[in-house]
């Protein structure tokens, strides 16, 4: 008599068939041991199915996880080099850099992207543009209210939508509480943390257009 192992290897997807005194069983979701003769072909197809995706997509996310990892070692390993031998650095301040072969056909993009919350201060940003919205005249500046409608509205995660947050930065507007209210608003920014993605392109001819090579290390 076997059993499945309480802590199966993701790694490879077993086919889920236990044999228990030679007849072939499934477990099903609350663990109980079914035949497999008293199970649905449907769903027996959809188990089969299923197993068969995830025996591609498993070993294909630990690929890009090694990849990312290998990526991120020949990059620090270029860099250590370029500053041994050369006493040259790559890249910007914030670590975003572009690598890019002679022929320019092929470049490997570094960007780190800042987390940024906003604190406290945001709402007294939000209470001097709505005394200028409150006075100007009715109808004016429709678009400018929308923005800061769209701007103020939580998502589904209760996030402040700070797309439109930083539109209301780069408005022109010379009323002085909505000048207070934009230094309200970046005094608020806080960086709570950064993420490091790196973005493969390629293209057929140095005047061709770029092509992304799609692979979603962020998520790897």
């Amino acid at each position: 008599m076997t059993d499945q192992s309480p802590h199966p290897d993701f790694s490879a997807i077993p086919d889920g068939i236990i044999l228990i005194d030679g007849i072939e069983h499934m477990a099903d979701g609350r663990g109980a041991k079914i035949p497999v003769s008293m199970i649905k072909p449907m769903d027996q197809l959809i188990d089969q199915t299923v197993r068969k995706i995830l025996g591609f997509a498993i070993p294909l996310s630990d690929q890009v996880s090694r990849f990312k990892q290998h990526t991120f070692d020949d990059i620090g390993a270029l860099e250590a080099l370029l500053a041994e031998k050369y006493e040259a650095k790559l890249g910007g301040p914030k670590g975003n850099k572009t690598l890019m072969t002679h022929d320019t056909l092929f470049k490997v993009s570094v960007q780190v992207a800042d987390n940024i919350a906003f604190g406290p201060e945001l709402q007294v940003a939000k209470g001097l543009i709505d005394e200028c919205l409150n006075e100007w005249a009715e109808g004016a500046r429709d678009e400018i209210r929308t923005i800061v409608t769209r701007a103020f509205n939580t998502d589904k995660e209760g996030q402040i939508n700070r797309a439109e947050i930083f539109m209301l930065l780069r408005l022109e507007i010379k009323d002085e509480r909505w000048r207070r209210a934009m230094e309200a608003i970046r005094d608020a920014m806080r960086v709570v943390g950064s993420k490091t993605y790196v973005r493969c392109h390629r293209r057929a001819a140095i005047d061709a257009p770029w092509e992304a090579v799609t692979i979603d290390l962020a998520k790897a």
